[in-house]
């Protein structure tokens, strides 16, 4: 082993005979007989390695480096899981952080759900009491339908501007469907189809319809049937770069001509809708009452099973 001599004539190196742990056998040039370390030494006041046969009293203890072949500790992978943000979590549309834009279009998805749950109790008092409001309102096409009836019975004079109403207002909330295409692409479609398998199949299902359609899927998806074929139709336009002038176009021309239909079908059959209607208002009321107590009951079942759920994997999470 080299060694620097530690003569203040500079560095000169000197041959030293070592033994096992570090311990010398003899002592050249002036060191003590007081048993040394060994060291290799860079300069006069850097040691880059030392050996010695007991570890000092400030000595710490260092990690045992990995084996090839083993696995790695799972420190690091739990840290980079606590580290991640809200917004990266699988179930949110996008996969960016999130702007303005984004939490904007989100806020108008909340905004449907409860416009759409407050309009259930109003919708089962409306049909009886006034379906001319709820088809200016809502753009329903029953709601057209039973207007078309009470038209057709002279109940109705003023059904042409029902029927242009609904027909604009039947647009209100479409374009909220096309700006989360446009800013998420298939996000959303891949947010509703992960609920479920059955939902999985459905939205892929309907994604094809639409991609095979074209155009011709916006006068396809006002079809009642067990399809989210208007949802995909309306984000997919989005995705696909459509215009929203274009987009509002189609769908403005498919949801007239549909609530035509359905208005005509209505003055068409109009005497027996309306009998059904008189009886209807009778229990309109309750029904409406009913609906609201479905929406709390329904509402506080589902609270309950996500908390147990959640519970469930916090305490899964602790075992492991």
């Amino acid at each position: 082993m080299l060694v620097n001599s530690g003569l203040a004539t500079g560095f000169r190196w000197h041959p030293v005979p070592v033994v096992a742990m570090g311990r010398l056998r003899r002592r050249p040039f002036g060191l003590s007989r007081r048993p040394q370390r060994c060291a290799v030494v860079l300069h006069r006041s850097r040691t880059i390695a030392s050996v010695n046969d007991e570890p000092t009293k400030d000595s710490t203890p260092q990690p045992a480096a990995p084996v090839d072949g083993e696995p790695a500790a799972a420190a690091p992978a739990e840290a980079e899981a606590e580290e991640q943000e809200w917004w990266d979590d699988e179930g949110m549309p996008w996969k960016k952080k999130p702007g303005r834009a984004d939490y904007w279009c989100l806020a108008w998805f909340g905004f449907i759900g409860v416009f759409s749950l407050a309009l259930l109790p109003i919708r089962a008092w409306a049909y009886a009491n006034a379906p001319d409001i709820l088809a200016m309102v809502t753009g329903g096409r029953t709601a057209v339908a039973i207007s078309g009836a009470l038209a057709s019975q002279g109940q109705m004079p003023h059904w042409p501007i029902v029927l242009i109403v609904a027909s604009i207002l039947s647009l209100k909330f479409d374009w909220v469907y096309w700006w989360a295409g446009k800013l998420w692409g298939r996000g959303m479609i891949e947010v509703w189809a992960g609920q479920s398998k059955r939902a999985a199949r459905n939205y892929a299902r309907a994604e094809r319809w639409a991609e095979k359609l074209g155009p011709w899927a916006f006068l396809v998806a006002y079809i009642p049937i067990p399809l989210p074929l208007m949802q995909v139709v309306f984000v997919l336009s989005g995705a696909t770069n459509m215009s929203l002038k274009r987009f509002l176009i189609y769908d403005y021309i498919a949801s007239t001509l549909w609530l035509v239909l359905y208005f005509y079908l209505g003055w068409r059959f109009g005497e027996p809708i309306v009998d059904v209607l008189a009886a209807y208002a009778k229990i309109a009321m309750w029904v409406a009452l009913a609906m609201v107590a479905f929406i709390f009951v329904s509402t506080y079942l589902a609270q309950s099973r996500k908390a147990k759920a959640d519970a469930a994997a916090k305490a899964d999470a602790k075992q492991d």
